[in-house]
């Protein structure tokens, strides 16, 4: 199979992302700050890639480059996603930012790439989308969230700034990993002590999940990962991969949270389903997906 590594990489994100909303909103229910848990996340994947920090050459990119891609996944997405998850449940944030991330990634697709899909595709990530927000409901866009959906929607766009990023400078993983977290570090640490903190009397359990999982599993592995299928897949595969999230999140969040899942959110999952079958088989590579593969090669 076509770039199967790609594949299972896009599909190991959905698995690990879906898990860091899970994380994150249960970060968020202990005395740990959203800002505690930004400075673990990028504190720990500094020193997990101080190896790799030497040895980048600086000058491979401009400042301002580094600043969309680091920030893009950054400490502006992780503090909108986590006072957002505070606001509303696990399953419907992930309908709020990766839900979105299809119809971002194509609109930028679109106007940065010319990148052209066939009909089919368009209905399908039709479906996905419509699919995600029926699993939301009207509930969750009742004006008592409307600051929630606002950082959600906010943390979406950021996420799409970081994957673009990654596409038209040509990152490689190795670049992408080193720039989240210097870029973060320095820039946020100094704000950090402007942020409400109760990092010293939160148990040191709930320190150690959130800095191996923020830090290593998503802020490593994962990045890592996405780096990759965007190099190999585009922009707009790897988005509509990412929407799948909110579905394994539901179920993460049934199983892991006690978040119960109503008829609603099941044909959500069923039609987000649907759609990335649709969107699978709606045509084969087409030469901008050749080109893109040989340019990642």
């Amino acid at each position: 199979m076509k770039n199967l590594k790609a594949q299972l990489a896009c599909l190991s994100i959905v698995c690990i992302w879906s898990g860091w909303i899970v994380i994150s909103r249960l970060g968020v229910q202990t005395r740990l700050q959203p800002a505690d848990i930004t400075l673990l996340r990028y504190g720990t994947a500094l020193i997990g890639v101080s190896p790799l920090i030497a040895r980048h050459s600086w000058n491979k990119f401009k400042l301002y480059q580094y600043l969309i891609v680091g920030l893009g996944v950054g400490f502006p997405y992780t503090l909108f996603s986590f006072y957002g998850l505070r606001e509303i449940k696990a399953a419907h944030a992930g309908v709020l930012v990766n839900g979105m991330l299809p119809v971002l990634g194509l609109i930028t697709a679109w106007f940065l790439f010319r990148r052209k899909i066939t009909v089919l595709r368009y209905g399908a990530i039709g479906l996905i989308f419509i699919s995600n927000f029926i699993m939301a409901g009207s509930d969750t866009f009742s004006t008592e969230h409307l600051v929630g959906i606002f950082l959600l929607l906010s943390a979406a766009v950021a996420y799409t700034m970081h994957m673009t990023g990654i596409r038209l400078w040509e990152f490689g993983w190795r670049d992408v990993l080193v720039t989240v977290p210097v870029m973060n570090v320095l820039l946020f640490v100094p704000l950090w002590f402007f942020f409400p903190t109760a990092l010293f009397q939160a148990p040191l359990r709930d320190i150690a999940l959130q800095s191996f999982y923020q830090g290593v599993v998503v802020n490593i592995v994962a990045l890592m990962f996405v780096a990759y299928s965007i190099r190999r897949l585009g922009l707009i595969t790897v988005s509509l991969y990412m929407s799948f999230v909110p579905v394994v999140t539901a179920l993460f969040a049934w199983i892991f949270l006690s978040e119960s899942l109503n008829v609603r959110e099941v044909w959500g999952i069923a039609g987000c389903s649907a759609g990335l079958l649709l969107y699978a088989g709606g045509q084969t590579p087409s030469q901008a997906d050749i080109l893109l593969s040989k340019s990642g090669s």
